[in-house]
């Protein structure tokens, strides 16, 4: 109980802050709940990090246990000890738990080229729930791990945040150690690379960072797009990348977009980053969601009912880290009010999210914003002229009609001057293919989207 309400406030802070934000303050957070729920002890790294969360985050994690909890919590800041089994808040956007030695050091910014390989011992394989939207990522990660060194070297996988990119590279490692126990594996987040190079630079150690660096079998590094505008990490990268492939190792990369997406990066890394095969992953589709929902509260120690889990897929659409989210709320409301878990009971629960969704998203507001920002008429949204002008812009309406309402082909098809469910479809697969490979068309998806969801 204690683990699902700190679990859902970091869900809750994941999602209200910049990415870099949480990730910097929020995930090397360790928390530890006295038995009675009156207080709750965060532990920091040190004293600067504990000056910093108390002011910038002290009272809004306060005010959202209160609300997650129905009464007051205090909340204590402290240093990490040096021997201690509390549970982290680290690995919440990986949805696994890690111990506070490994997320103390992390915290401390200690070399992550040290003897740990930093691997998540739970994100196997085996827990990652597949589907059309991650089928190829899957098996090509399945084939690195199993045969390192020969083919999809280096292996980039791309995709939005939450869709479980991190978790494939965990997968991979873990997969080759059980086969190859002795093998050097490391997973690294970029910053931390960025963070090694600047420290080798200071204290002049950089045979070190490379005898470190270039002696691995497999290198996992995530979110790559970190690299940007930092001249020399990406020289040293360049560096590590060229001697790793001549010594056969395997690299495995992730960022949010494809190589040839990426700004302010060295040509000749990107070329590189494009040399043996990218694949992307995409925002599950509803059975896939309902998949994880159910696996997820299994894992959990609960049972979902298949008709809870649709209803919580139909309507947390965007990625597995928010589906997460909510099935965090729901055990947490679930066992706070001692009942069980029902479509009544999901949709009190996620009543803000879907009090939202139902208030802001319909097809009719989508066609209004989508028509104001590409400077059309909204009659133009279901008039039969065809021109690109208007064309584009309405099969971009449609695709966002599919992904943020829960209107039906045929009924999207209706609202668009009355067309065939087949030319919404053909709109949907074209909008949603090209979002993929046109940096410009993702970045107009994303501001369209954030403006309907206010």
């Amino acid at each position: 109980m204690a683990q699902s309400l700190w679990l859902s406030c970091v869900d809750q802070l994941a999602q209200e802050l910049p990415e870099q934000q949480f990730n910097t303050w929020i995930r090397p957070l360790s928390a530890q709940m006295n038995e009675d729920f009156s207080k709750l002890t965060l532990f920091v790294a040190n004293r600067f990090k504990l000056d910093w969360v108390r002011a910038q985050y002290g009272s809004r994690i306060s005010m959202m246990l209160e609300k997650l909890y129905g009464q007051s919590i205090q909340v204590e800041l402290a240093i990490t000890p040096r021997e201690a089994s509390v549970k982290t808040a680290s690995a919440v956007a990986e949805s696994d738990l890690v111990s506070i030695e490994e997320s103390s050091e992390i915290g401390e910014d200690k070399s992550a080229a040290g003897s740990k390989n930093r691997l998540n011992s739970i994100l196997t394989f085996e827990a990652l729930i597949e589907g059309t939207a991650n089928r190829m990522a899957r098996a090509a990660a399945m084939h690195v791990a199993t045969m390192p060194g020969h083919l999809y070297n280096p292996l980039f996988i791309y995709g939005g945040v939450g869709l479980g990119k991190t978790h494939l590279m965990h997968a991979v490692g873990n997969r080759l150690l059980v086969d190859r126990p002795g093998a050097r594996v490391l997973y690294i987040h970029a910053e931390q690379f960025v963070s090694d190079v600047v420290k080798a630079y200071q204290r002049k150690t950089f045979d070190e960072f490379k005898e470190r660096y270039h002696s691995l079998d497999l290198l996992l590094i995530d979110d790559v797009q970190f690299f940007a505008n930092k001249d020399r990490t990406q020289e040293e990268f360049f560096n590590a990348f060229e001697a790793l492939l001549t010594k056969k190792s395997h690299i495995v990369m992730t960022s949010d977009t494809y190589p040839k997406g990426l700004t302010a990066i060295h040509e000749r890394l990107v070329s590189r980053f494009d040399s043996g095969l990218t694949v992307g992953i995409e925002p599950p589709e509803l059975e896939m969601r309902v998949a994880i929902l159910i696996n997820k509260a299994r894992v959990e120690g609960t049972e979902m009912p298949e008709e809870v889990a649709f209803f919580v897929a139909k309507n947390v659409r965007s990625n597995v880290r928010e589906l997460e989210g909510a099935l965090r709320k729901i055990l947490a409301y679930s066992r706070f009010n001692q009942k069980e878990i029902s479509i009544a009971l999901a949709r009190e629960a996620l009543r803000d999210l879907l009090s939202i969704q139902n208030r802001q998203i319909s097809v009719e507001n989508i066609q209004k914003t989508v028509a104001d920002y590409y400077k059309i008429k909204v009659a133009d949204m279901y008039s039969k002229k065809r021109p690109a002008s208007i064309a584009r812009p309405r099969q971009i309406a449609m695709y966002l009609a599919k992904e943020l309402t829960q209107k039906s082909l045929p009924e999207i098809g209706e609202l668009f001057g009355g067309r065939d469910h087949t030319t919404v479809l053909h709109a949907v697969r074209k909008i949603g293919g090209e979002r993929q490979q046109m940096t410009d068309l993702n970045q107009q998806l994303h501001v369209l989207e954030q403006t309907l969801k206010g």
